[in-house]
């Protein structure tokens, strides 16, 4: 399961999301940045730091 935390990309933002694939943890995370963060343009350096930012759930550390 991959994982994406907003708060890694906008400071203070608790939201997350999981999927199977990137590309679908790319989709809602851009939903979310457009409803809850007022983001009107999603350029492609927006969407290369969202990538960055995925990672395995399982590597999470408690």
């Amino acid at each position: 399961m991959r994982l994406f935390e907003c708060g890694t990309l906008v400071p203070g933002c608790e939201w997350h999301t999981r999927a199977d694939e990137d590309a679908e943890v790319v989709r809602r995370t851009v939903e979310h940045l457009r409803q809850a963060h007022g983001e009107t343009a999603i350029r492609e350096n927006m969407v290369q730091n969202i990538k960055k930012r995925i990672h395995n759930e399982n590597n999470v550390q408690a």
